[in-house]
C-alpha cells in the first residue's frame, strides 16, 4: 500500500504565538513534515507573529532549533530543512495595540493563495486579534482561522468566546481545533462503524453490555501547574477530548461523511447525555512517591480541591443507548501511559458448554495510544485433549504490523488537521453550538460537587486511580480494564 498525498492550494498560514511552546513542539515541526511530503508549495509562505524582538532570520534559526529538537528530521528530509525555512518569516506584532500590523498585512498582499490565521494564544486575546485582522484588511470572505482549547471554562465563558469571534467571523471560518480529532485511530472509529456492516447491526444497547473510555497519562503537571489548578482534570480532558471520543463511538450514521452533517449527529449526543448522579462521579488527587511531589506540592496550593483523576458513569437517553452504562476515565501519574475505547459486549445468552467453560466477552479494543490499532476479543477452543475448555484470544490489528513501512508514513494530528484547515475542511473540528451544549452538560456535574464541598480522594502514583472508582464499576458488577501500555 503506498501513502498517498493530496495537494493543497498555496497557503499563507499566520502563526500568532509564533514563538510560544506549542508552536515550537507541535505546529512547526509538523508544517517542516508536510514539507517533506509535498504539501507546501514554493510559494506558500508561514509568518510567525508575537511580542518577541526579532527579524526573519533569527525566526528561521528558532524554527530551526525547534525542528531538530522534537522531530529531527533523518535522511533525505534532512536536507529538506533549508529549502523550508526559505519559506518562513517573522514579523514583531503587537496582539492588543497596532504595531506590526501594517507590515503583516503588506506581506500578505497576494490574496490568490489561501490564508489562514493559527490563534496559538490565551483565549483573552482572540477578540483583540480578530478586531486587528479587520481593521487591517486581512479578514476577507476567505479567511479561516485556527483557535486552540479551552474554549472557554464554563458555558457561560464559551458563549461570550464564541459571541466575540461571530462579530467578526462567520462559523464556517472559524476552527476550534482538538488534535485528538487528529489522531489516525480516532478516525477509524468512523471507518470501522460506518465501513463495516460487521459491527453496525450490533452497535447498540441489544447487543452492548457497555462500553470504557480511558485516558490515562504517567506524568503529572508539570509545568501546567497554574493553569491546571484552576481547570482540572473535568475541564482540562473529559470535557473536550473525551467528550469527542464519545460523540463518535455513539453517534448516529451521518447522511454523508460532511463536515455538518457529522457535526449534527455528535451534536445530538450530548444533547442526549443524562444528568450525571453525584455517586456517579469519583474525583482523585495523586499523592508524592519515590521523590515526586504530590499535585498540591507541584500546583504550589497546599489546599486545593481540583481534581487530577476523574471517573464516571453516563447514560445517553436514546433508542441506541437506552439502559447502556459509558464509564469514562482520566488522570494523571497512573500506571502507564495508554488511551483506548473498549466496546464490551454481552455474554452469549445461553452456554451450551456448562459452567466450567467459564464467562467470555467479545471485546473491541480501539487504541489511541500507543501502539495505536485496534483488536477483537474472541472466544476460542483453547487447543489440546482435555474437554472443552475456552480462551479469549485477540484478533489484533496494529497499524504497524499491518500497514508495514506505510504506517510511518501517516501524518500525526497537527499535520492532518492544518491541512484540513487549508482545504477548508471542517470535519474534524467542533462547533460553536457542539462547545457550548458540552459545557451545558459538564457546568451542573462540577457545580455540585463545589456545592457539596466534596473533596478529591487521595490515589497513588503509579496505580490506576482512587479505590473508589474501581468501586463504581463493581458495584453494577463490572471492571475497569487494566491500564498497560
Amino acid at each position: 500500500m503506498v501513502s498517498r498525498v493530496i495537494p493543497v492550494d498555496p497557503f499563507d498560514l499566520v502563526i500568532f504565538g509564533g514563538t510560544g511552546d506549542l508552536a515550537r513542539r507541535k505546529i512547526l515541526p509538523a508544517l517542516f513534515r508536510r514539507y517533506v511530503a509535498g504539501q507546501m508549495g514554493e510559494t506558500s509562505r508561514i509568518v510567525g507573529a508575537a511580542r518577541s524582538e526579532m527579524d526573519d532570520a533569527a525566526y528561521r534559526d528558532f524554527v530551526r532549533d525547534a525542528v531538530m529538537e522534537f522531530d529531527p528530521p533523518q535522511g533525505e528530509a534532512a536536507t529538506q530543512l533549508d529549502g523550508f525555512l526559505e519559506q518562513v518569516g517573522y514579523v514583531t506584532l503587537d496582539a492588543t495595540g497596532h504595531g506590526g500590523w501594517a507590515e503583516l498585512a503588506a506581506r500578505l498582499k497576494d490574496k490568490r493563495a489561501v490564508q489562514a490565521f493559527y490563534f496559538s494564544v490565551g483565549p483573552s486575546l482572540f477578540g483583540a486579534l480578530a478586531e486587528r485582522l479587520h481593521q487591517h484588511g486581512m479578514a476577507g470572505e476567505g479567511t479561516r482561522i485556527v483557535v486552540e482549547k479551552p474554549f472557554g471554562r464554563d458555558e457561560e465563558s464559551a458563549r461570550k468566546l464564541n459571541a466575540t469571534l461571530a462579530e467578526h467571523f462567520d462559523e464556517g471560518q472559524i476552527y476550534r481545533i482538538d488534535h485528538y480529532l487528529g489522531k489516525e485511530t480516532v478516525q477509524n472509529l468512523m471507518a470501522v462503524r460506518f465501513g463495516n456492516m460487521l459491527f453496525e447491526p450490533l452497535w447498540n444497547a441489544q447487543y452492548v453490555d457497555h462500553i470504557q473510555i480511558t485516558v490515562a497519562e504517567t506524568v503529572g503537571v508539570g509545568g501546567r501547574g497554574e493553569y491546571y489548578d484552576k481547570s482540572g482534570a473535568m475541564r482540562d480532558m473529559l470535557q473536550n477530548h473525551m467528550m469527542q471520543l464519545l460523540c463518535l463511538i455513539a453517534m448516529e450514521p451521518p447522511a454523508k461523511f460532511d463536515p455538518d452533517a457529522v457535526r449534527d449527529e455528535k451534536l445530538k449526543v450530548i444533547r442526549a447525555l443524562d444528568e450525571v448522579k453525584p455517586e456517579d462521579v469519583v474525583r482523585g488527587q495523586y499523592e508524592a512517591e519515590d521523590g515526586k511531589a504530590d499535585y498540591r506540592t507541584q500546583v504550589e496550593n497546599k489546599a486545593s480541591t481540583t481534581e487530577s483523576f476523574v471517573a464516571l458513569k453516563l447514560h445517553i437517553s436514546n433508542w441506541r443507548w437506552a439502559g447502556t452504562p459509558f464509564y469514562l476515565r482520566t488522570g494523571k501519574r497512573l500506571r502507564a501511559k495508554v488511551s483506548e475505547i473498549a466496546v464490551v459486549f454481552k455474554e452469549t445468552p445461553h452456554s451450551i458448554f456448562g459452567a466450567e467453560a467459564g464467562r467470555h466477552r467479545n471485546i473491541l479494543t480501539i487504541r489511541l495510544q500507543p501502539n495505536e490499532g485496534m483488536d477483537l476479543g474472541v472466544t476460542i477452543k483453547e487447543p489440546g485433549p482435555g474437554g472443552m475448555r475456552l480462551v479469549d484470544v485477540p484478533l489484533d490489528m496494529t497499524f504497524a504490523d499491518a500497514l508495514g513501512p506505510d504506517a510511518e508514513d501517516v501524518p500525526d494530528a497537527y499535520e492532518r488537521l492544518i491541512m484540513d484547515v487549508i482545504r477548508g475542511n471542517q470535519t474534524l473540528f467542533m462547533r460553536g453550538d457542539e462547545v457550548e451544549a458540552a459545557w451545558a452538560w459538564t457546568d451542573p456535574i462540577i457545580a455540585g460537587w463545589e456545592a457539596r464541598g466534596d473533596e478529591p480522594e487521595p490515589y497513588e502514583t503509579g496505580s490506576s486511580g482512587p479505590e473508589e472508582a474501581l468501586a463504581l464499576m463493581h458495584r453494577d458488577g463490572r471492571r475497569w480494564r487494566d491500564i498497560r501500555a
